[in-house]
């Protein structure tokens, strides 16, 4: 039974969302505690290479089904534009709730989705035009407990277009808002939240909160219900990936030769116990036929 993401948002503290691009993460996120996880286009963009722009709805439809499958956790899928205007909202709003999704985060960028996106530069739609993707999108939704968060890239130029914005979004439709994204001063995406008031959701830079100046507590007395980590993970696997390759090819094919034999077993013992492996073996040798 997947666990509603509405009924979360009435906590003392935050949802915390980290990054999960696959199954096993999700199933460690959930083995740590965590509330929900976040199926991010930038970092399931990253690991295919060609970036979240090139992403399709049935892509990000489909990861969804292979986190839901190992994981109870609401997930939060990261839907960028919605993959097109107010009527192909009507397929993605079905397509997300039959993917299992707890809540779509849809922002006020044009489509087809810009790689400029990743250099910073950032393109908005007119107000007018995001309200009527949202207003479609409550229309298509089936699952009232499905969440429509609605995000904008503003609050890096003009705190107070971001705050225009989401007042016109929420009216709009939007049960949460994403106000704050790319805002390093911690005063103002406090006083963001502040002024718009709850429910919000609040996505951390690289390194999650460490040097944001923020912390859980002062985020949700300003509003925010939600804190996504969409990068830091995926940035930590990066690095390991990219040194150990170079070790790999440099030593001989060899990682780490100081490492006892043991401990590497012992890593793979722990992997075993992550993805199940007894529950699996049970099955198996109860109902598989002798060769």
């Amino acid at each position: 039974m997947f666990r509603s993401l509405c009924s979360l948002l009435e906590a003392p503290t935050p949802v915390r969302a980290p990054l999960a691009l696959d199954p096993l993460m999700a199933r460690l996120a959930e083995d740590a505690g965590f509330e929900a996880v976040y199926l991010g286009g930038g970092g399931l963009g990253y690991a295919k290479v060609f970036l979240e722009a090139n992403l399709t709805s049935t892509e990000m439809a489909q990861a969804g089904l292979d986190l839901a499958s190992v994981t109870t956790l609401p997930i939060i899928l990261d839907g960028a534009c919605g993959w097109g205007d107010p009527v192909h909202l009507q397929r993605t709003i079905p397509l997300v709730e039959a993917a299992g999704f707890a809540a779509i985060e849809l922002e006020d960028q044009p489509y087809p989705k810009r790689v400029a996106h990743h250099a910073g530069e950032d393109e908005m739609i007119p107000v007018e035009q995001m309200e009527a993707k949202l207003r479609s999108a409550v229309r298509a939704r089936r699952d009232p407990d499905l969440l429509i968060i609605a995000r904008t890239s503003a609050a890096t130029e003009d705190p107070d277009e971001a705050q225009r914005r989401c007042e016109a979004y929420r009216a709009a439709g939007a049960d949460v808002l994403l106000p704050a994204t790319g805002v390093r001063d911690p005063e103002v995406v406090l006083r963001i939240g502040r002024e718009l008031g709850p429910p919000l959701m609040y996505l951390a830079p690289p390194g999650g909160l460490t040097h944001t100046g923020l912390s859980l507590d002062a985020l949700h007395g300003a509003g925010f219900r939600i804190v996504v980590d969409a990068m830091s993970l995926h940035l930590l696997v990066f690095e390991l990936l990219r040194a150990g390759y170079a070790e790999l090819a440099v030593n001989g094919f060899a990682l780490q030769p100081q490492r006892p034999a043991a401990n590497w077993w012992s890593l793979v013992g722990e992997l075993n116990r992550a993805v199940d492996l007894d529950r699996l073996l049970e099955i198996e040798r109860a109902t598989a036929r002798p060769r």
